[in-house]
């Protein structure tokens, strides 16, 4: 069979980009067997540039940026597109608005495996930009019917600054593990019937064996969408 090439925008950090690489091959490999892989075109940033726009509230600039990069995978090939960071999709309208495949939006693969637990109330965990942006959070509720929760000022701050300090730089630690897990079990107590890792590095630090409800690691739940769009 003809397998659809997918193209990748990572370096958003480059730690979850090789996650990605490896999620989308095996998960390739093991509907199909044999020595399959997938057909994959990656554009990868130096993450300190986004990362300064960011930082700048320079999103335009940064949008522009993000659709150069789809625009060169389209012209080389990439029958998609999938941004490998919930932080940049807030610049998922200049994508798409560039090129004529399809963006594979993180939010609604996110969404579509919420809803096929049952569930409707979630919390999430991420940056800053994702968490306090409503771009992210508007999705998920207008879009998809989500009761969306997130954890305090103080929550939101602690959780931004171990991605950025730790996480983006392959910095493992217990104890921002055991405030991660704390976070989440408050939103949990709040209602959240499970909660969306919303940032790719968190699986990095936290599993669905770490809470008491259903974790959606939306690097895994992606990547799984990035397979189903190679094989369709």
């Amino acid at each position: 069979m003809a397998l659809n090439t997918i193209g990748l925008i990572g370096g958003l950090s480059w730690e979850s980009t090789a996650l990605y690489y490896e999620l989308i091959n095996r998960g390739v490999r093991e509907r199909l067997g044999g020595l399959h892989s997938a057909p994959i075109v990656l554009w990868s940033f130096d993450f300190a540039e986004v990362e300064r726009l960011q930082a700048d509230d320079e999103w335009d600039r940064a949008g522009r940026l993000i659709a150069s990069a789809a625009r060169e995978l389209e012209e080389v090939g990439a029958e998609c597109v999938a941004i490998c960071s919930n932080t940049m999709h807030r610049c998922a309208d200049a994508v798409q608005g560039a090129v004529a495949i399809p963006l594979l939006h993180i939010a609604d693969a996110a969404a579509d495996a919420v809803q096929e637990q049952g569930a409707r109330c979630v919390g999430l965990l991420g940056t800053r930009h994702t968490m306090e942006d409503d771009s992210y959070r508007a999705r998920l509720a207008g879009r998809h019917g989500l009761d969306v929760r997130m954890p305090d000022e103080d929550g939101r701050a602690l959780v931004h600054r171990v991605i950025y300090d730790e996480l983006c730089q392959g910095v493992i630690r217990e104890e921002s593990k055991r405030a991660f897990v704390a976070l989440a079990e408050e939103m949990a107590q709040d209602g959240a019937e499970g909660v969306i890792l919303g940032c790719t590095e968190i699986g990095m630090l936290l599993t669905e064996t770490d809470l008491s409800v259903a974790v959606f690691d939306t690097t895994e739940i992606h990547a799984r969408a990035a397979v189903d769009f190679c094989l369709s």
